[in-house]
């Protein structure tokens, strides 16, 4: 395609129609959690925007998040890779190999105002030798890309904390980006993997709006994980009503009741899965019967699977809402609304613990 090109016309000479284009649009604005105003601007900055260069590099880690963009479909992996991004490096799946690899990754290097994507852990004990690309290790490589690109996305558990190869001992010295690189924006989509609609979702943020979504104090963008699981899970009525599964397989379980006994880890977990869900959005694991492992948490690796979370983190303090005045309201009005709503979510944390006690007697 011609980089004079802006997407929109690209995925009209690709035969993407207006509606179709329009549509698109209207779901990365559902992602985004902004108002369906916003689809027009998401339209107007895609219609003019150039595809943005972008080197994907990948160190210890699964490819569990390569899997994941593979199996995008809002758009396709291929719309995504030849109409949205111009991705210059992927070592999975780009064209080029050995030599000519890596000159792409270098001609990219010094054009610069490429947008990062790193996928997996970067060791760095016995001088990073435990990931090598090239002859080169996967701590020289972060650093040098990391120099002239205009921002950092990290993509799933191991490129955000460390994930599993970081788990103790940790003989490579795993580490996630923000431990290694400073001085340049980076946003964190992890997961074990990352849900691929959130990415598409950050990188047009970035094209619509010329900056990165804002983040939480983890660096995680809010419109993904600014929710928390057990909020929006679809159990979450049998968790107020006191009807848990109490071993897998069991009537509860075939009713579809709340997994917390089962270890779920939903309460204290921050992600959109329940609302964006995965395999084309048909299901996400608690849907499937199982407990949510807290995978975008940092250490999630080490916290016991089938073991339950403390019930008081359920209550308040964590559930009042913030409270922000608007221009007709008072900021004695607004404190009271916002009284009123945590104590109604306050009185039904009392009422789950109140109905667990009751079961457990």
């Amino acid at each position: 395609m011609s980089p004079t090109m802006s997407i929109a016309e690209e995925l009209a000479v690709r035969g993407i129609t207006r509606r179709e284009f329009l549509k698109f649009c209207t779901i990365m604005a559902g992602v985004l959690a902004l108002p369906v105003e916003q689809t027009a601007k998401i339209a107007r900055a895609l219609e003019t925007a150039r595809r943005p260069a972008v080197v994907w590099l990948e160190f210890q880690d699964c490819a569990g998040c390569t899997e994941s963009l593979l199996r995008a479909n809002r758009p396709s992996v291929a719309e995504l890779v030849l109409d949205i991004l111009s991705l210059n490096y992927h070592e999975t799946i780009m064209a080029p190999a050995g030599h000519a690899a890596e000159k792409s990754l270098q001609d990219t290097v010094k054009e610069g105002g490429y947008l990062t994507i790193v996928e997996g852990s970067i060791p760095v004990n016995d001088d990073g030798v435990y990931c090598c690309i090239g002859g080169r290790s996967a701590l020289e490589i972060l650093k040098e890309v990391a120099a002239n690109t205009a921002a950092i996305i990290t993509v799933g558990a191991c490129a955000f904390y460390g994930g599993w190869p970081a788990t103790p001992p940790n003989p490579t010295g795993a580490k996630g980006v923000k431990e290694i690189i400073t001085g340049v924006p980076i946003v964190n989509l992890p997961g074990c993997p990352l849900n691929v609609d959130n990415l598409t979702a950050t990188v047009v943020h970035y094209l619509t709006f010329k900056k990165l979504p804002a983040v939480d104090d983890l660096g995680r963008p809010l419109f993904a994980y600014g929710r928390r699981i057990h909020d929006n899970c679809e159990r979450r009525g049998h968790f107020d009503a006191g009807e848990f599964v109490e071993a897998w397989g069991d009537e509860g379980h075939r009713q579809g009741w709340c997994l917390y006994k089962m270890g779920c880890k939903g309460p204290v977990a921050f992600q959109n899965c329940p609302a964006i869900r995965w395999n084309e959005g048909t299901s996400w694991p608690v849907a499937a019967g199982h407990g949510c492992i807290a995978c975008a948490a940092p250490n999630f690796w080490e916290m016991p699977a089938y073991e339950p979370v403390p019930i008081h983190a359920l209550t308040p303090p964590t559930t009042y809402p913030e409270v922000e005045p608007v221009k007709e309201m008072s900021p004695i009005t607004a404190g009271v609304i916002g009284a009123a709503v945590g104590v109604a979510a306050g009185v039904a944390g009392a009422v789950a613990v109140s109905q667990l006690a009751k079961k457990e007697e």
